[in-house]
Parts: structure tokens; sequence; C-alpha cells
């Protein structure tokens, strides 16, 4: 069910036992798109397996990679036109619509609640994400990816994080809007300075 590293650490088991009842399993093949810029989604997700990028185009068309989501983690397009959720591997999600959700959420306040407060809080990471990139460049955008990647995945080693999920470069490019070459020198930076 969900990992250790998921996003739905803000909802209880048996909240999310709820949830659940109203979601239908589906597979979607990797290159799926599950909604796209420009219509509206009225739906929510759970990644039961697999991996799904959340991405943003930005106004000189540039993509702009949101968020992965993996095995164990939430995420919707309710109401979303500026966004667009591609697979990016053979995936089991699933899958709830609006009106199912706002009908759980109607009948069960602790629920209400709980999923109030996720929202928030994947809210609060996009804005994160784009602050930093606005306001610490791209070596702080990096660094603060890496900080976040190693609070959701880190395991401590005596005084060591070790990551979890394996991240490539691309991927981590793709999330501060650089190349890979720009995160692989960022990157070597880093271990120069022994930061990483």
């Amino acid at each position: 069910q969900m990992s250790a590293g998921s996003n739905t650490f803000l909802v209880s088991k048996e909240s999310f036992k709820k949830i659940e009842k109203i979601m239908s399993e589906q597979i979607f093949s990797a290159g799926t798109i599950l909604f796209s810029e420009g219509s509206s989604a009225d739906q929510l997700y759970f990644v039961k397996n697999g991996s799904v990028r959340l991405i943003k185009t930005t106004d000189d068309g540039k993509e702009l990679c949101l968020a992965y989501f993996h095995d164990g983690d939430l995420f919707d397009g309710i109401g979303d036109f500026e966004r667009r959720a591609e697979v990016l591997q053979d995936s089991t999600i699933g899958v709830m619509h609006q009106r199912d959700l706002e009908g759980l959420l109607w009948r069960h306040g602790d629920v209400a609640v709980e999923f109030t407060r996720w929202l928030g809080y994947m809210q609060q990471m996009t804005q994160s994400k784009l602050r930093d990139l606005m306001f610490h460049g791209k070596n702080g955008a990096l660094a603060s990816i890496l900080i976040r990647i190693a609070n959701m995945y880190g395991v401590f080693n005596g005084k060591v994080i070790n990551i979890t999920k394996k991240f490539t470069h691309a991927e981590l490019a793709s999330l501060i809007g650089a190349t890979r070459e720009t995160v692989n020198r960022m990157l070597s930076q880093f271990k120069k300075d022994k930061l990483i």
C-alpha cells in the first residue's frame, strides 16, 4: 500500500481505506497522458505501483517537471488547466472521480479534514519549488530538491543520509528546469565542496 516516502503521510490508514473504496484500479502503459494542459481534469490518482511525472509548460515553451510520483503517492488534476501528467512506466493506478470524492468527504468529516491538510501540503510543495527557482537560482533549487528528496526517501546512517529512491540526473534536471549537463556540473561542485 503506502510506501515510507509517499506523500499520503497526512492521511490516516482508516481514512485511506475509505478513499480506497471509491478507487477503480487501472493499468496505464508508459507514455499515457492522464490529463493534459488546456483540458479540465476531474480525477484524483493513487499510484499503486509505477511512476508518473507532473509537468508544466512555461511561457517560453520550456517544460518544467513539478513532481515525480511513485508507489504510494496521491495526486490530483482536479480543475487544473495548467499541468499535464505523464505515465513514465507501466503503472497500476487507482482512479477516483471528483463527484465520488466529494460524496466521501461530505459523509466523513474526519477524511475531509485530513484530505484538506494533504491538499495544502501539495500546494505548499509546488509553491516552494517555484519560489526556490525564482529566488535561489538553479544551484539553490537543486540543493532544495536534494533536501526534499532526503526528507522523503532518506535513511540516516551515522552522520550520512542515504537516499533510498533513485533519481537520474535527467530527472533532477527536469525538476529545476535545467539540462542534465548543468546538473552534472552542479553535483560535481557539491561533491567538491563536500556537501554531498
